[in-house]
């Protein structure tokens, strides 16, 4: 008789049909949790767009104000309005004084001047605008609200989606395996979300400042938001797979393929490793180190974590031999 589906162990023998049961039961739940997490991210697609357009914001607004580009010029033809505006205030407003000498008629005419001209200097003192990506195609609000409510709906789901996954392949390994496997596959998530916050705070908008600000005085810079959007998913799905260097440090070492110590005697190699990826992602000398720094701390804490657990595996190994 099959075991039933999440309570299957490695001693169990199932049918083709049993597997395929269970892998059915399996992905319908991680089609509703997938599908529940897509419905909260398109009721919340505001405040998702919000939150991944804020690497934008800080640069963009900086080239607005510097003028470059369509909406510079934009920004700057307002200043030169808000200048205008403020002058012809001032002048009403001491034309509108007691004793100024004007007759009562052109007094009358002014009244409504001075709360025209005082909501028109507060419109113009706004802040620049640029700090939301543009559309070019009908269609691409739609799409590309959509494709981001997809990604979040991923990030959401994923810790369902990965135990569902470790439910199905687990009963295939044996209990030694299973006790090695375990935590490395409880981590991933974990990792994935500090590198998805790592790259979100620290990589994106050094890659967006090194992009936007790139030769920007030769072209009018705008950024289109299905672009945008793609860079930013792409990036920040490399760094959440960068930060699975620990899962894959000790699987090498519980498995045998290396050791804590062949590891310790290559730490150069990880440092050049290290330095290596952070000079793929986009950014100048100083976000090169602020990247490298926290990978290379990576490496080290995956080091201890690795070199504490064998050395646990081995006074287990002489304990049991005695």
């Amino acid at each position: 008789m099959a075991a039933a589906a999440g309570h299957i162990g490695h001693q169990d023998r199932l049918s083709v049909v049993d597997h395929l049961h269970e892998l059915r039961g399996r992905l319908i739940v991680s089609l509703a949790a997938l599908a529940a997490a897509f419905g909260f991210s398109m009721w919340q697609n505001h405040a998702l767009l919000h939150i991944i357009n804020k690497p934008l914001e800080h640069q963009t607004q900086k080239q607005v104000r510097a003028g470059n580009g369509p909406l510079g010029a934009a920004y700057a033809a307002q200043q030169s309005t808000l200048a205008l505006a403020t002058q012809l205030q001032r002048v009403v407003g001491a034309i509108e004084r007691p004793g100024s000498g004007i007759s009562k008629p052109t007094r009358t005419a002014l009244q409504g001047v001075s709360p025209q001209l005082s909501s028109t200097v507060a419109r113009l003192s706004v802040p620049p605008r640029g700090d939301k990506p543009v559309t070019l195609g009908i269609g691409e609000p739609f799409t590309t609200t959509i494709g981001v409510a997809l990604i979040f709906a991923l990030i959401l789901a994923l810790p369902i989606l990965l135990y569902q996954l470790y439910g199905f392949l687990l009963p295939a390994f044996s209990p030694e395996q299973q006790r090695i496997a375990t935590p490395l596959m409880l981590a991933i998530p974990f990792l994935f979300v500090a590198g998805v916050m790592f790259g979100y705070f620290v990589v994106l908008p050094a890659a967006v400042r090194f992009f936007q600000n790139f030769n920007s005085s030769e072209f009018n810079v705008l950024v289109q938001a299905n672009q945008y959007y793609h860079f930013a998913a792409v990036t920040l799905l490399a760094m959440g797979l960068v930060f699975q260097v620990p899962v894959g440090i000790l699987a090498a070492t519980r498995t045998g393929l290396v050791t804590t110590s062949q590891l310790r005697h290559n730490r150069r190699y990880a440092v050049l490793a290290c330095g290596a990826v952070a000079a793929l992602l986009p950014g100048d000398l100083i976000t090169l180190a602020l990247e490298t720094v926290p990978l290379y701390l990576l490496f080290e804490v995956s080091l201890l974590f690795a070199t504490i657990m064998e050395r646990r595996q081995t006074r287990r190994s002489r304990f049991e031999a005695i």
